[in-house]
């Protein structure tokens, strides 16, 4: 029995090993079209003037003077997310256990670039791109949608609580998905501010879900979730510093929406916070600035989100990357620590 288990572990792992070695291969090849696209068209992505609370944004602009006298084209997010569902599609990988997180990956994806389209065609005044309410209501639809498939269509009712067991909320599944996904693609927007910070995250994070799924023993999430790290090493190796493009906002919604899904899938919702710590810091954040100038008047942070606040304190961008991207690995090894102790696996 021992042996029949580990032959079919072995075939598994070389299944989703192929995938990411795939949709990094891929990526690669098809990254030089979008390149060339896009510094022939130019979309090159507006700098914000204004913050979310509507003064001139002064902090930002003076840190990120030299980077926007450079025209950096935005929306690389449409190659990855080509990749990653192109490669799920022909693999047939599990398509129980992936049809949902690509959904929801293609729903992320599509507000996000209608968002980066109005980004590069408009004028650079004040916040470009799709009004924050309009945003969030595109993003809450995508989620409800997904919530609505998650509990009719694939029955889940319970979540997991760490070190006491399933715990059956029925109907109640809808709305926490909801949140779920909707505050997880937020929080990973936002912390697409600087040259690799959020490539080098998700990665990360997608590579202990799939761990974590692995150990379940559910192959097909496993295997989206490593075919978005293949493809994502792909996208980080043009975008560490100094950035040759973005992602944009098709990127960071897919991934976000997709993360959330993950965990949900996973069941691991306790540990999303965990391993996905550094978008927590980044979204509460950016949270706590808002709420601290309506209320009290007064920033807390010198700038929000948090990664502009140390560079605003002197540190280097890459320093700021690469010891978010330090947290944000060690975090995910805490995760990792938890499901194996907590009755996850």
């Amino acid at each position: 029995m021992d042996a029949i288990y580990i032959n079919e572990l072995t075939i598994q792992l070389v299944k989703m090993f192929a995938l990411a070695l795939g949709a990094f291969l891929l990526t690669m090849a098809i990254t030089p079209v979008y390149t060339f696209a896009a510094y022939r068209y130019r979309f090159w992505k507006k700098p914000r003037t204004t913050t979310t609370t509507g003064e001139l944004s002064k902090v930002f602009s003076k840190l990120h003077e030299a980077k926007h006298r450079r025209h950096i084209p935005t929306m690389a997010g449409i190659v990855f997310v080509f990749v990653i569902l192109f490669v799920t599609v022909v693999a047939n990988y599990s398509t129980r256990q992936t049809l949902l997180p690509m959904l929801a990956l293609l729903g992320g994806a599509v507000v996000g670039l209608i968002d980066d389209i109005i980004n590069i065609r408009g004028n650079g005044n004040g916040v470009a791109g799709l009004r924050s309410s309009i945003k969030f209501g595109l993003i809450l639809l995508v989620s409800a949608v997904s919530a609505w498939y998650f509990y009719y269509k694939l029955g889940y009712t319970g979540i997991n609580v760490p070190f006491i067991g399933e715990w059956q909320i029925g109907l109640w599944i809808v709305p926490l998905f909801i949140v779920t996904a909707v505050t997880t693609s937020n929080a990973v927007n936002i912390s697409d501010g600087l040259d690799g910070l959020a490539g080098g995250l998700l990665i990360m994070a997608y590579g202990f879900f799939a761990v974590i799924a692995l150990l379940q023993g559910n192959y097909g999430i496993a295997g989206f979730c490593l075919t978005v790290v293949g493809a994502l090493l792909s996208y980080t190796w043009f975008n560490i510093y100094p950035a040759r493009f973005f992602m944009g906002d098709v990127g960071s919604f897919a991934l976000g929406m997709g993360l959330g899904v993950v965990a949900m899938l996973t069941d691991t919702l306790f540990l999303l916070p965990v391993i996905g710590f550094v978008f927590v810091l980044e979204g509460g954040s950016s949270l706590l600035q808002v709420l601290s100038k309506k209320i009290r008047h007064k920033k807390i942070f010198l700038i929000a989100p948090i990664h502009h606040h140390f560079e605003a304190c002197g540190w280097p961008e890459v320093k700021v990357t690469m010891r978010f991207w330090v947290i944000g690995g060690v975090m995910g090894f805490i995760g990792l620590l938890l499901a194996l102790m907590g009755g996850y696996i």
